[in-house]
């Protein structure tokens, strides 16, 4: 029997020759690999803790802007990550042809659940959007539910009112959340939260606010996600209770929906339209095509929050921007004045400077403007002069497409009259609402609903400025980006 010495020498001498020989096979493999060739920082090929660092401090976008500065339009930041920030670039990442598919990132940032946002399955996508695509499309957006759209926001301009009159300010990051949750409660179940109604902070509101160390841990640690340890870490924890929370409200929302075309039926009513109503339909017949519960309510779960956060936002930094520019405000409010009683959408689609201003909104506050992953197809790919192999993660930021100054000179400053005549390449960096197969599907619905909330609200208050009460400053609207775009003090205080 070997000396304890001897037998403990022994160990150190195969732990040191498996640590050499890690280090030789990374080594080598780097070496050997098509991504050697990238630019990027010097610790890019061996760790991925500086992406983990940033992201955990939503500081992701900067650090990605800071990237491309420094390194060019193709940067590698980790062992198998290659961010990506130049017109074409975006062009070929998401062209419709032989799109880059999204990868494991996604499933791993919602386990468990597969919806038409985070699959990874080009089939089951598009089975989805061929049901949803439809009633989301604009004519069949202002034929059947623009007036439902348009009666909740009279609600919230009375509520903003009734504020300025008692108090002298109001909350307009709040009263466009409850405006955009209650719009798409209503038109994809047929009933509204309410929100607008109770003016509450229910527990829904402080999931969609959430916690910065469980949205930074999210975002940051999205492979830990999915373990089956998750759950029991702090902050995990919380991230997959907030998670069940917003399927359960998604599960309710259904059920209750079916609750009333029940009762419609019975009474012989006309069945209320609503944006899953080929959905709810698909559920009940049978082939390929054929819905599960389960499906409902993922797709239900993420229609909530990018039907309502999302927009919501837009619309918040948008009447923020343009109180702060009086010379904008101004020439916005004469544009709104000079629209018909009873205006309709087109009347608005065609008022210029005011789709001007939203085009500027979207550039600079952008409501997802972190990375979005993708895969780089087996084949590879060219992208700026640089070879990206199968296989590889590759990903563009609106947030560093939109502020790329060979594109956008002066890229920090909130100018409208840039995109009166936008350059091809102005257009192709613009990233907004994603791009190619994977363009948001509620884009018809986002425009629509951005524009009737800056008509209403410039109409009504076309002397708006942003108040300094209760302590209000810039600070609150400081940008904070984990996935979604959300002002730092979750508010947006305005007097009229």
């Amino acid at each position: 029997m070997a000396h304890p010495l001897v037998q403990s020498d022994m160990i150190r001498y195969v732990v040191a020759a498996g640590a050499v020989l890690w280090f030789l096979n990374k080594f080598y493999r780097e070496w050997t690999s098509p991504l050697s060739k990238l630019p990027g920082p010097w610790y890019a090929p061996w760790t991925n803790l500086m992406n983990t660092y940033v992201s955990i401090r939503g500081q992701k976008h900067l650090y990605t802007t800071r990237m491309h500065e420094q390194y060019g339009t193709v940067v590698r930041v980790g062992p198998d990550e290659i961010i990506v920030c130049s017109p074409s670039g975006a062009a070929t990442i998401h062209q419709i042809k032989q799109p880059f598919l999204k990868g494991q990132f996604y499933r791993d940032f919602l386990p468990g659940i597969e919806n038409i946002f985070n699959t990874t399955d080009p089939d089951f996508h598009r089975r989805h959007r061929r049901l949803l695509s439809s009633p989301l499309s604009e004519s069949q957006l202002q034929t059947v539910f623009l007036p439902r759209i348009e009666a909740h926001f009279d609600v919230a301009l009375s509520k903003m009112r009734h504020d300025i009159n008692t108090t002298g300010v109001t909350d307009v990051a709040k009263w466009f959340l409850y405006t955009a949750t209650d719009i798409i409660g209503e038109l994809s179940f047929g009933d509204s939260f309410h929100m607008l109604e109770r003016d509450e902070v229910n527990q829904y509101i402080r999931d969609l606010r959430g916690h910065k160390l469980v949205k930074a841990l999210r975002f940051a640690f999205t492979s830990v996600n999915s373990l089956p340890f998750a759950p029991y870490l702090p902050g995990f924890r919380a991230a997959r209770a907030a998670m069940e929370r917003n399927l359960s409200f998604a599960r309710e929302s259904l059920d209750r929906h079916k609750r009333l075309v029940e009762k419609n039926d019975e009474a012989g009513d006309a069945v209320y339209p609503t944006l899953f109503q080929k959905m709810y339909n698909q559920q009940e017949k049978d082939g390929e095509d054929t819905l599960t519960e389960k499906e409902l309510v993922d797709d239900a779960g993420v229609y909530i929050v990018a039907g309502s956060d999302t927009t919501s936002t837009t619309l918040t930094y948008l009447v923020w921007a343009v109180c702060r520019h009086p010379e904008i405000q101004q020439e916005l409010v004469a544009e709104l004045k000079g629209l018909p009683e009873g205006y309709t959408q087109q009347d608005l689609k065609e008022c210029r400077f005011m789709n001007l201003v939203i085009q500027e909104t979207l550039r600079l506050y952008a409501a997802a403007p972190n990375a979005l992953p993708r895969v780089v197809p087996p084949s590879g790919a060219e992208i700026d002069g640089h070879w990206l192999p199968g296989g590889a993660n590759v990903s563009t930021s609106a947030y560093a497409l939109h502020r790329d100054p060979a594109v956008f000179p002066t890229p920090e400053k909130f100018d409208p009259w840039r995109w009166e005549e936008p350059t091809k390449e102005m257009k192709d960096a613009f990233t907004a609402f994603g791009g190619g197969t994977r363009t948001c599907i509620g884009i018809h619905l986002a425009y629509i609903e951005i524009r009737l909330g800056v008509a209403r609200f410039f109409r009504e208050f076309p002397n708006a400025k942003v108040s300094t009460r209760d302590g209000m400053s810039d600070g609150d609207m400081e940008q904070t980006i984990f996935f979604l775009l959300a002002p730092k003090g979750h508010r947006c205080l305005v007097e009229a």
